[in-house]
């Protein structure tokens, strides 16, 4: 663990898989208050930030990109302070010689709930408007349940033992987050 005084560089900390020989993600980092940075298979950053559960927060970018989850680096620290977080996110990034495009033009698909509207096929996207309220509520869990399969198939290929659940009450909206 990191002291709030100590700015660990980037360079100087071990990547670690992702996704390790047994299939879960660093058991080291549950429940621990950090920063991380994440890579993808050739080493090149691709997100920065910081989370009161590393772990978790892995877990959520892991559904959300997937195929850009594959090193990460983390420091952790006893108490949460976000100055201190945010110095060390500023530094990291500025370690790396330009934004990653998580921290930049693709900050919301590493940070929000997956929408699946992109998933509807044509026939469901021309009736949604013409559905009553419960019956659009049926069709956006549906579209919800295809894209979380896609997902869950994708995560199973990179040997994932994790436990993946979705929140369901985010599939009455056509989003995807994990419960």
């Amino acid at each position: 663990m990191s002291s709030t005084t100590d700015l660990p560089s980037l360079g100087s900390l071990e990547s670690l898989p992702y996704i390790d020989d047994a299939g879960e993600l660093p058991q080291s980092l549950q429940h621990q208050i950090g920063i991380y940075a994440i890579f993808d298979r050739t080493q090149v950053l691709q997100f920065v930030g910081y989370s009161r559960d590393i772990y978790l927060s892995l877990k959520q970018h892991l559904v959300r990109q997937p195929e850009h989850c594959y090193w990460v680096k983390a420091t952790t620290i006893d108490r949460p302070n976000r100055t201190f977080l945010e110095s060390v996110q500023s530094a990291w990034i500025a370690e790396n010689g330009s934004i990653p495009l998580g921290n930049g033009a693709a900050n919301a698909i590493w940070l929000d709930p997956i929408s699946t509207s992109y998933a509807m096929t044509a026939a469901e996207s021309a009736s949604f408007s013409d559905l009553d309220g419960l019956a659009q509520i049926k069709l956006l869990k549906q579209v919800a349940r295809r894209v979380e399969d896609t997902i869950i198939t994708k995560l199973h290929q990179r040997g994932i033992k994790t436990e993946i659940r979705f929140n369901p009450k985010l599939k009455e909206q056509g989003l995807l987050d994990l419960k």
